[in-house]
């Protein structure tokens, strides 16, 4: 299968060098991307994608490039799938402000790339092995504009994926600058307490995660209460259930957090409905 990439709306090969260092993506993380999951050669959740992509270059003055509207969205990442042959894959969209400057830019136009990377899974998959994780208090995560949105500044995400790995956990939880529990490095969090679902409000600084709120939707269409609300670590020890989610894996639960265990069960409804709603 041949590596390739798209470099506004030209497609060339990925295993060379594809843009230079004069780019503000590299110099100052100038803009935003999103990651989506490709499956049976579709991919999943376009619309809720490219909303989110819309509304974070419109809070950052980023203006979208002459020709990529929704449309042209989606066919050049159709085409891409062609070409690479990668029909069950992740697939990142990065928009980023084009031209010069330093924090001042000298435009606000914007330039993008498309990548396309093969997994071996056809479909969102729950993890056969429950995650460990605890809670990453090195540095909380600040309440405003930008909290909900995927820009090219990742290093809270970073720093506690890497606080993890350091101590053998799989992943960990991340607070708000008022001690609320959040999300996780790697996608949104959800507890199951007594049947009910509850997650993290947008008010409280988490991502505006595209699959989050799939799985919202997906339980309310199934008669399954959830409740977006601030949550804490005695919300967290009263669970039944603990899970992450995002865009390209789906669902993952969670195993042990500290001394507490959890259960898998209302995850494994869940996943099953979502592998249905995308078929």
């Amino acid at each position: 299968m041949r590596e390739l990439v798209n470099i506004n709306g030209e497609v060339v090969p990925g295993d060379k060098p594809v843009i230079t260092l004069n780019n503000r993506a590299f110099h100052f993380g100038d803009g935003l991307f999103e990651s989506m999951r490709v499956v049976d050669g579709k991919t999943c959740f376009l619309d809720a994608h490219w909303a989110r992509l819309s509304t974070g270059a419109a809070l950052l003055q980023i203006g979208l490039p002459n020709g990529l509207d929704r449309g042209s969205f989606e066919k050049q990442i159709n085409d891409l799938v062609q070409r690479t042959g990668h029909v069950s894959g992740r697939c990142r969209f990065t928009l980023y402000r084009g031209g010069g400057g330093f924090y001042r830019p000298e435009t606000n136009t914007g330039d993008y790339t498309i990548e396309l990377k093969a997994l071996p899974e056809k479909h969102h998959t729950l993890n056969e092995q429950g995650l460990m994780v605890d809670i990453w208090q090195g540095m909380r995560k600040p309440i405003n504009e930008l909290s909900r949105h995927k820009t090219l500044n990742c290093h809270y995400y970073i720093m506690g994926a890497l606080w993890a790995q350091q101590r053998g956990l799989d992943d960990c939880l991340l607070q708000n600058d008022r001690g609320n529990i959040i999300e996780s490095s790697s996608g949104n969090l959800f507890i199951v307490s007594n049947g009910v679902l509850y997650t993290p409000s947008l008010s409280d600084g988490c991502l505006g995660g595209v699959m989050r709120a799939q799985i919202i939707n997906l339980a309310l269409a199934n008669g399954i209460k959830v409740y977006e609300c601030s949550l804490n670590p005695q919300n967290l020890l009263a669970a039944d259930e603990l899970f992450f989610t995002n865009a390209v894996r789906g669902i993952q639960w969670v195993s042990t957090y500290r001394t507490k265990k959890y259960a898998h069960r209302l995850s494994a409804i869940l996943i099953d409905l979502l592998v249905a709603s995308t078929r």
